[in-house]
């Protein structure tokens, strides 16, 4: 009797995004790239990620009427850090500072990331070969029993803590012991040296565990609920996956996780080896550049919201770009552009759609009136995180936070005065309240190109932002339509100015934003002036996301070779966080405090040789035995350890003199599966 096949195991692969969960379920079977076998959309829920999680994957398994005990592996990928950082937004922070000063948060942007987050500065610290300072932690212990009431987490960043991390654990377990709260070390993250931006990112680390530990719980409990008992994964900012337990200690290495998965889903569906990939989602643009079949990393660190971190991750330019931008107007000209973002809105559709007469009574309103206002078309509600997460609010914040309820409220009507406009804003940041507001979905709504939500809602906004008056006091557009029009031409033609930026920044060239800017400009102008201009892509653009087909139709003639919009598009970033690898590394240094003397800095342990090769034997034993260990917590049985070791030297009178080793081992392997 011949034995029956074993089916091939099936992966689902889950996107949290700003505005839509995305779920796709894979097989291996069925060719090369595998197959799609289901895929569904579900709206993010912030206040509740699980509903938006199970909406998407029980209309997966429904459509592809899969018993869910047959799924062997979950991989997510999220945009939610991302999408953080560059809003403003995550958990109120204390930041301890050991062995600097307060000037050093002028440097890397640290002051502006810190905002009004409480800090500490604790004398001690280490030198560059590792020797101690006296340390005393007096002032962190006096701060602790307040901050305790008032913040979600800790970060803890040592002068040379990548050389001796001795002074981040003595500060770790302290904050640990007294207050049970969340910590994030800086050498946990980077053994790069620059302490300031180290700082940065341990910071915005810390910031972030909150909101990453709600995802992963949220994805967890769905999946218990579900009996799918296989292993969770998380893709990384780089594009490699991790275990959930691994990405919850380190959430800031899932900034540019959703971009870094439509990378691997982009390559996986098109096939193309060399191509601009732009996925445009609700709040974001993400564009980044695919060379010989893998995505270019930048290894000096991801740039998100403006802030230069610590994490290698894709060479992904993020824009605040998307279907959910705030569509405001250019002040004080006669004839007023469309700006667009970075800042997203609840579009006025989706809060229609969700809160039916509340949102259309207030805009009728506001239509009725004879002159149009500020504010028109603009309203706020709360987004439903727990109460704890609005510790520390101001008076002011606390007084405008109270009266902002489940239902949105116009904010014609909340707002007294122009300083609770920025009161509201700080809300915002703090992700407690969102503003709803017309944006390009909108626009897409009034059109017809876009039918998912309320149109009646959206319609209602583009009027009153079509009554809107330009420096001449005209109105700004005749119709809905108009005005709808306007937005959309002018999102197709500002993702052809990121894209374009985004190449010429990879091309190392100065200015890169005003030149896509003027060439854009040029292209879309009927009178383009006396010196013609024209620029064209070596390589083609793929277009990702759920409104690319909409948004990029236009987009060739703009950047001069061609755009593909794959069938799968818009689930890409679900694809591509099941098709990954496993990618871990771990570093340790070796360095020369004084002749004849060779210390090995590796993990959390310092140790000294009277060899130079003794002491890279043992760095190198160390980062392998890190780096197994790590692939294991990142969720891999099967990981290939390479070694690669880079040595300074100096040659004085024939001598060979040595200066530093850098070792660095990096582990990669499949995923394991549930048997």
């Amino acid at each position: 009797m011949t034995a029956r096949p074993k089916p091939s195991p099936l992966f689902l692969g889950i996107d949290t995004g700003g505005t839509y969960t995305d779920a796709v379920l894979w097989s291996e079977a069925g060719g090369p790239s595998g197959k799609v076998l289901a895929k569904a959309k579900a709206l993010t829920t912030r206040h509740d990620l699980a509903v938006g999680i199970s909406g998407a994957v029980d209309a997966v398994l429904q459509k592809a009427g899969t018993d869910p005990t047959a799924i062997k592996l979950v991989s997510m990928s999220t945009t939610l850090a991302t999408n953080a950082l560059v809003e403003g937004q995550g958990g109120r922070v204390a930041l301890v500072m050991i062995g600097f000063a307060e000037g050093d948060l002028a440097r890397d942007g640290l002051k502006a990331a810190l905002g009004t987050d409480p800090v500490v500065f604790c004398p001690g610290g280490h030198d560059v070969h590792g020797n101690a300072a006296k340390l005393d932690l007096s002032g962190l212990e006096a701060a602790l029993p307040e901050w305790e009431k008032s913040v979600s987490g800790f970060a803890v960043c040592a002068y040379f803590a990548t050389r001796n991390p001795a002074h981040e654990l003595s500060a770790r377990n302290l904050i640990r012991d007294v207050t049970g709260l969340p910590v994030t070390a800086s050498h946990e993250l980077s053994a790069k040296l620059g302490g300031p931006r180290r700082a940065l990112t341990t910071l915005l680390n810390a910031r972030l565990i909150s909101m990453i530990d709600r995802l992963v719980a949220a994805t967890e409990g769905f999946l218990a609920a579900r009996n799918i008992a296989a292993p969770l994964m998380v893709v990384r900012g780089d594009g490699a996956l991790v275990s959930a337990a691994f990405a919850r200690q380190r959430p800031i290495e899932t900034i540019l996780s959703g971009p870094a998965a439509s990378l691997v889903g982009a390559r996986h569906m098109t096939g193309l080896d060399d191509a601009v990939v732009s996925d445009i989602g609700g709040t974001t643009t993400d564009v980044a550049v695919l060379d010989k079949g893998r995505p270019r990393l930048d290894p000096e660190g991801a740039t998100v919201g403006g802030f230069r971190t610590m994490v290698e991750a894709v060479a992904m330019r993020t824009f605040g770009l998307g279907g959910d931008s705030e569509v405001a107007l250019e002040d004080g000209v006669l004839n007023p552009k469309i700006l667009l973002g970075p800042r997203r809105l609840v579009p006025l559709a989706l809060a229609g759609m969700i809160h039916g007469e509340a949102v259309a009574s207030e805009l009728e309103r506001q239509l009725r009136a004879p002159n149009p206002g500020r504010m028109d078309g603009r309203l706020a509600v709360r987004t439903g995180v727990p109460e704890r997460l609005a510790a520390g609010l101001t008076g002011a914040e606390a007084k405008l936070y109270e009266p902002i309820g489940a239902v949105p409220q116009a904010l014609d009507r909340l707002l007294t005065s122009n300083a609770q406009n920025a009161t509201l804003n700080r809300l915002v940041s703090r992700g407690l309240v969102h503003v709803a507001g017309f944006t390009p979905s909108d626009a897409a709504h009034v059109l017809g190109r876009q039918a998912n939500w309320d149109a009646a809602a959206a319609r209602l906004g583009a009027e009153l932002f079509a009554r809107r008056r330009d420096g001449r006091g005209q109105f700004i557009a005749a119709s809905p339509e108009a005005i709808s029009e306007r937005v959309l031409t002018a999102l197709t033609r500002l993702s052809a100015e990121v894209i374009l930026e985004t190449a010429f920044a990879e091309d190392g060239l100065d200015g890169a934003a005003t030149v896509a800017h003027a060439l854009v400009q040029r292209a879309v102008d009927a009178h383009p002036g006396i010196a013609r201009l024209s620029v064209a892509l070596d390589r083609p653009v793929i277009g990702l996301g759920a409104s690319a087909p909409l948004h990029y139709a236009g987009l060739a003639e703009l950047v001069g070779n061609r755009c593909v919009v794959p069938e799968d598009t818009d689930v890409a970033n679900a694809l591509g966080a099941v098709v990954g690898q496993v990618r871990v590394s771990a570093e340790a240094r070796v360095s020369q405090p004084k002749e004849g003397l060779f210390r090995v800095a590796s993990g959390e342990s310092v140790r000294d040789f009277n060899d130079e090769a003794a002491a890279i034997a043992a760095a190198e034993k160390d980062v392998r035995a890190i780096a197994a260990g790590r692939a294991k917590d990142a969720g891999t049985d099967s990981a290939e350890i390479e070694i690669a070791s880079e040595f300074r030297v100096s040659t004085v009178e024939g001598q060979r003199m040595f200066i530093e080793a850098h070792v660095v081992a990096i582990a990669s392997g499949r995923p394991r599966i549930a048997v």
